[in-house]
């Protein structure tokens, strides 16, 4: 691996960086649709963005770390586009579905890329896992999302349940996206049906909840998921520990 900048060089300035960063990132997934993600090396990519080999791995420590800036950059583009969605929905399954939908609409241009690198992102103790700790900064900004969605719903939800529901609702949100790698019907028509009716059993089963008897099982199913995926068990073990 190329030797990193010395700590003492000059930065480029934030703009002309910023350019540079987002340059060697869609290059790479250019090349990642156009190759695959395991034949296409740093080097190529470099090279294809017309900057040196240190140069690339002064913005990106190496190609996982740029699959890393794809899942930063869907989680901003989704965030920044439901605002919409939110601001004129009340109704829980509507703004679910509208947040489902516009994130199928986001993703619909990667689709092919996707599931080339799936098989690596499929696997639990890979980095490109969305739950693994290095996808810990997407993840948190796709649970907050829905942490809106709730929030803002005339859903009444109990309080000891509002920090584990949106992590739920992420987590059924993972389970369209396993689909929707998959899914080769025209215009991804099946995901898109999956979306709404997912949000409308999301839905209920919030609605559900507020029933004292079910808060148990509700919480037993989030820590069944929290225990045994890694990087959200290193997640909820930090919110836990106190600070200082």
């Amino acid at each position: 691996m190329p030797a990193q900048p010395a700590e003492n060089a000059p930065r480029p300035p934030k703009a002309k960086s910023e350019q540079t960063r987002t340059l060697i990132l869609e290059t790479a997934m250019r090349l990642f649709q156009e190759r695959g993600y395991d034949k296409t090396t740093m080097r190529a990519i470099a090279q294809e963005a017309g900057v040196s080999v240190g140069n690339a791995y002064y913005y990106f420590a190496g190609k996982e770390h740029l699959i890393q800036g794809f899942y930063d950059r869907i989680a901003a583009e989704h965030q920044a586009a439901v605002r919409d969605v939110l601001a004129r929905e009340t109704d829980l399954e509507a703004r679910l579905a509208g947040v489902l939908r516009v994130w199928l609409d986001i993703a619909a241009p990667y689709h092919e890329f996707a599931a080339q690198f799936f098989k690596n992102a499929a696997d639990p103790d890979s980095p490109l896992s969305p739950f693994s700790a290095e996808s810990e900064h997407a993840r948190e900004a796709a649970i907050d999302v829905h942490r809106e969605v709730l929030a803002g719903s005339k859903a009444k939800v109990p309080a000891e349940l509002a920090e584990v529901l949106p992590e739920l609702m992420w987590l059924s949100q993972m389970g369209l996206v396993l689909y929707w790698v998959f899914d080769r019907s025209p215009g991804r028509e099946r995901s898109l049906r999956l979306a709404a009716r997912g949000a409308r059993l999301t839905a209920l089963g919030v609605s559900l909840a507020r029933f004292r008897v079910l808060r148990p099982l509700v919480r037993e199913v989030h820590e069944l998921f929290t225990d045994f995926l890694p990087g959200m068990a290193q997640t909820a073990a930090a919110r836990k520990r106190p600070a200082g």
